[in-house]
């Protein structure tokens, strides 16, 4: 009885060992990204992210107001000197952003971020 349950023990240990990666729970961690605004351009401190929940922190930096889209959210308003926060779930997959405000994105505030 005792040699039963010592291969049954074993036998089960090899299972959950060799068990796929994607059967077993995921760390999901959150990333942030700092966006720096300013007069007409981004810079975003990671140009790739890993999937999952993403906080942009955004600082604008430049003599005007600007905001941040990117996915289905955007950001208020940024008025200069001031910071804001933008957080949302983005897939693996390349998600354009932008400044909405009339002619920002035409003046150069867009770009593309690589999600993983």
């Amino acid at each position: 009885m005792t040699r039963i349950r010592i291969a049954l023990v074993a036998t089960l240990a090899l299972f959950v060992a060799a068990a796929p990666a994607a059967a077993r729970p995921q760390k999901v961690t959150a990333t942030t990204v700092t966006v720096k605004m300013t007069e007409f351009k981004f810079g975003l401190s990671k140009s790739s992210v890993p999937h999952g929940k993403i906080t942009f922190k955004l600082v604008n930096k430049g003599k005007l107001a600007h905001d941040f889209e990117i996915g289905t959210k955007k950001s208020p308003h940024i008025a200069p000197g001031k910071t804001g926060t933008l957080t949302l779930t983005l897939a693996k997959g390349r998600h354009p952003y932008k400044c909405t405000i009339d002619g920002h994105a035409k003046a150069g505030m867009k770009g593309v971020l690589h999600v993983t």
